[in-house]
């Protein structure tokens, strides 16, 4: 019972605390690329104590000591009348997780399928009133707004206007290409669309809310770093500077929006990256957040499980 108090307790106060720890400093812009699998694994954490605590309530850790037999056996009572161990508190646990991640998988299915049918609906809308561009190797849309854009799929495909086109060097649209390309070959939809899901699912937590946005901002910067490994930054920070007003298809990825002329700065002045000392400690925190719930909620059972087996060992 006492994982089940820690864990629960964390996944309160991390949901509520844990956006003002990762937002401070300017960390996240420096690794875009390791702020995402933070801010990501943050996400997971809190969710999987929720559902970890609710295991730990049900199940008691001296019923998982005497093996796996007589854990499945009080598995089983949960789901039937049994009153071995099993309180009704302990009862209600596990369906309350399982209306969680029920809810988490719905809300995840729900934002895929719904980005799906959007894209669909535009590629076909592309099909009849854009055209390829072999030279360019994107699609170009009569527009008199200056956008360029990107549709993820299995055949993704970036999309540029022809205001953009008109507006920008030959030098600025490869570089704005490039940054489209980089989120195709990342598959930066199915972070956004994980990022959504636990938005979707619990929107009044500050944790998920905040993940969403900087998920959102922190893509951008990532194909705007990989672009940059590619094109001069001063070629896309001009066209950023010019597609600042452009505005994306929703359930697409664009190179303009409400984040470019912040992204302008950054191209312009780039902080020094992260140091490898400070990388592992983001990767170290990433495995935390992640397989630490796992831990907490095993350490009970693996404990009366050792104490069991030792005091069978000692009697022989």
């Amino acid at each position: 019972m006492i994982a089940a108090v820690i864990l629960a307790s964390y996944a309160v106060i991390a949901a509520a605390w844990l956006p003002r720890l990762l937002d401070r400093g300017a960390w996240a812009e420096r690794a875009p690329r390791l702020a995402i699998s933070v801010w990501l694994a943050a996400c997971v954490s809190v969710v999987a104590s929720g559902l970890f605590a609710a295991f730990a309530a049900a199940v008691p850790a001296s019923v998982v000591g005497h093996g796996l037999a007589a854990f499945f056996q009080a598995c089983a009572e949960l789901l039937t009348d049994g009153q071995a161990a099993i309180s009704t508190g302990a009862r209600a646990a596990l369906p309350g997780a399982a209306l969680v991640a029920g809810r988490v998988v719905y809300c995840g299915a729900t934002v895929l399928v719904r980005a799906q049918r959007e894209r669909r609906r535009h590629a076909d809308m592309l099909n009849i009133l854009g055209r390829h561009d072999g030279e360019l190797e994107a699609v170009v849309l009569e527009h008199d707004e200056a956008a360029a854009y990107c549709l993820p799929g299995r055949q993704g495909k970036t999309v540029i206007t022809t205001a953009a086109l008109q507006s920008l060097t030959p030098e600025q649209i490869a570089a704005v290409l490039a940054h489209e390309r980089a989120h195709l070959r990342g598959r930066h939809h199915l972070v956004l669309a994980a990022a959504e899901a636990f938005f979707v699912a619990f929107p009044r937590l500050p944790l998920f809310a905040r993940a969403r946005t900087e998920v959102a901002r922190l893509v951008e910067l990532l194909a705007d770093d990989v672009a940059a490994r590619q094109h001069p930054r001063i070629h896309i920070a001009a066209a950023l500077v010019r597609l600042a007003t452009g505005r994306t298809p929703a359930f697409m990825l664009g190179a303009g929006g409400e984040t470019a002329l912040t992204r302008v700065k950054r191209m312009l002045s780039p902080a020094a990256p992260l140091g490898r000392k400070e990388r592992l400690a983001g990767l170290a925190a990433v495995a935390l957040l992640l397989a630490g719930p796992a831990v907490v909620a095993a350490i009970p059972g693996v404990a009366s499980l050792l104490a069991h087996h030792c005091h069978t060992l000692s009697i022989f």
